[in-house]
This record gives C-alpha cells, sequence and structure tokens, in this order.
C-alpha cells in the first residue's frame, strides 16, 4: 500500500511528461513528448488512455503546437498550427473529452501577436487542475449513493490512470471505501487490453481497497452469487439523451446488473456530455487491429487464418442506467430532459 498519488499526465519543463500505461503493472516508465505528433502518438497507441487523461494530454499538445508553430512563423502561426489541431482533436474518435479540450484551448487563443505560450499553458493546466477537483466531487457524489457493506464492481479503468490523478469510477470506489461503504471491489479483465487487470487492479491494490479480478465471461455469475450491489464505470461520451458510449463489454454488464437486481451507475466528468450527440447511435464507435485479439503478449493464440472484429467501445442504453454522477450533480434514470437541466 502507498500514499504517493498517481500522475499519469504531467507538465515539466516545456515537455509533457506521460506514464506509459502500456506497460503496467510490471514497469513504470515516463515518456516525454517534446511536441504534438508525439503527444498524437502517445494517444493513438494508448500510452495514455482513458477520457479525461487524454483530454488533458490534448490540451498540453496544443501548447507544444503552438510553440512549436509561434517558432517558426511568429507572423503566421495561426495558420501553421491548424493541421497539428486537426490532428490531436482525431487522434481518438469516441472519447469526446479530447475534442472538448482541444476546441477549449482554441477558444483560449489570445488576440494579437504575442507569443501565445503563456496564455495557452495557463488554459491547460487549469483544464487539468479541474478534471482533480471534478474527481473529488464525484468520488463524494456517487459514494453517497452505496449503502455500508457493498460489493461492487467495475469494467476497464476509470481511475487515478484515466484521469487527473483520482478518478471517475474509482474515484468513486475510493470514497466509498474510505467511508466504509464498500468492501470489496469485483474487476473484470476486460479484453483485449487488460485494463482492468493491469492498470485497475493495481490501482485498488495499491491503495489498499480488496480487489479481486475476474474474467469478463464470468461477470453475470460473480453478480449473482457474489450479490454485486454496484456496478460503477465510467464513460467516453454521454449522448444527449443519456446514453452512454464506453469500454466494450460496458453494455453487457449494464443488461446483466438490470437482470441480478445490481444498480449501474456512470461515473463521468461534464466535459463527456456531448448534447450534440442525440442518442448513442451518433457516437463513432473505434474499431482497432484485430492483432490485440488474435494475439496476447505477442504470441498469436488465435488459428492461423481466423480473422477477428475488435470494436473497443459499445453504448449502454440511457434505460440500463441507475445513476449519472458528474461534477455538477447526480442524475438519476438520465433523460434527455435532465440532462439539459443538469448542464443548464
Amino acid at each position: 500500500m502507498t500514499n504517493v498519488p498517481i500522475n499519469p499526465v504531467k507538465w515539466d519543463r516545456d515537455s509533457l511528461v506521460l506514464l506509459d500505461q502500456r506497460l503496467l503493472p510490471l514497469q513504470e516508465v515516463d515518456v516525454r513528448c517534446t511536441d504534438a505528433a508525439a503527444v498524437v502518438d502517445a494517444i493513438a497507441t494508448m500510452i495514455v488512455r482513458g477520457a479525461p487523461a487524454i483530454g488533458i494530454a490534448g490540451a498540453f499538445g496544443v501548447v507544444l503546437a503552438a510553440a512549436a508553430a509561434y517558432r517558426a512563423a511568429p507572423a503566421r502561426w495561426r495558420e501553421e498550427i491548424a493541421p497539428m489541431l486537426a490532428a490531436l482533436r482525431a487522434a481518438r474518435p469516441t472519447a469526446v473529452n479530447l475534442a472538448w479540450a482541444v476546441d477549449r484551448m482554441v477558444r483560449a487563443i489570445p488576440a494579437g501577436d504575442a507569443d501565445p505560450g503563456p496564455v495557452l499553458l495557463a488554459e491547460a493546466q487549469r483544464i487539468h487542475a479541474e478534471d482533480l477537483a471534478a474527481n473529488l466531487l464525484m468520488g463524494a457524489l456517487g459514494a453517497a449513493f452505496i449503502l455500508p457493506g457493498a460489493r461492487v464492481m467495475t469494467h476497464c479503468n476509470a481511475g487515478a490512470l484515466a484521469t487527473a490523478g483520482y478518478g471517475t469510477a474509482l474515484g468513486v470506489i475510493r470514497s466509498a471505501y474510505q467511508a466504509g461503504r464498500v468492501t470489496e471491489v469485483f474487476a473484470t479483465e476486460t479484453r483485449p487490453w487488460l485494463q482492468g487487470a493491469r492498470l485497475t487492479a493495481w490501482e485498488l491494490r495499491r491503495d489498499g481497497i480488496p480487489v479481486r479480478l475476474v474474467t469478463d465471461g464470468s461477470a453475470a455469475h460473480v453478480m449473482r452469487e457474489r450479490q454485486i450491489a454496484w456496478v460503477i464505470v465510467g464513460a467516453d461520451r454521454v449522448a444527449a439523451n443519456g446514453d452512454v458510449a464506453n469500454k466494450i463489454g460496458t453494455y453487457a454488464l449494464a443488461i446483466a446488473a438490470r437482470y441480478h437486481g445490481a444498480r449501474f451507475m456512470v461515473v463521468a466528468p461534464s466535459s463527456t456530455v456531448d448534447l450534440a450527440t442525440p442518442d448513442g447511435a451518433g457516437i463513432p464507435i473505434e474499431s482497432r487491429q484485430a492483432d490485440e485479439v488474435l494475439f496476447v503478449a505477442g504470441t498469436r493464440f488465435a488459428a492461423p487464418g481466423v480473422s477477428a472484429l475488435n470494436p473497443v467501445f459499445d453504448v449502454t442504453p440511457a434505460a440500463l442506467i441507475d445513476v449519472l454522477v458528474t461534477e455538477k450533480g447526480c442524475l438519476e434514470r438520465p433523460s434527455r430532459p435532465g440532462l439539459a437541466q443538469l448542464l443548464g
């Protein structure tokens, strides 16, 4: 057990430093990004992952892009930066926080011909700080729904590694455990990248929170046999009607939770809510290369000639969600009118 905070995204001496999440839990290695192209690559290759953390990385990527453009062409840096802004925005399509952060940074670009660096760095640092504050608040708000003595289940990693350093779903679990409301956590392994096995279990064990890993296929059985009270997950995008895109497998957990009487909680900052997307059908679902399914740790386990389908997100309908927790408040049975009112 350690009290040292996890810092997956850091700004240090004009560089963005990212904890390489592909190597966890066996190695803790930082990757230093000195230009925006390296940030794009880090987001695309999952050195950094989790919607809020991707957004924060994207914001600092804009800082690096602006610095390079201003050095190259002080008189026309706004034109020079445009291609890199587009590349950052498109590095991963499903997580709306990335586009939200890049767009917010663009709105912060100062007028005039002065170096935009200091203004943009301050804005990126605000985004970083706001995310941490939102996570701490959401942790407290979500924990209040959980009765003492509960066993909970979580999927993928929506913890410190996916955010500024506390977590959305794991923020609620951390707060609930500290309050004596959670006794045990069951983390699904989350194939094919095993974020639950490599990241969530590592985080919880590091904090001294009782955690047991379960295979994705055993989740419904464990819900029934262990009397899971809550399934708590994060989100990569919440549509205007309350439908939620999250890591593949979330939809199946929501269905199983409804059948077995477990409640289903989604925890996400308001930046994850996309009122411009009417419902889940409009959320772009990212697919990745088949080798992520066909290979494990560099070794092929599928038979030669077999192909694979690898969607990495799915959409959980709002009707299966009991509570949506944001830093602006909680919404039971999320709906279009409820979300519009919550976000003002």
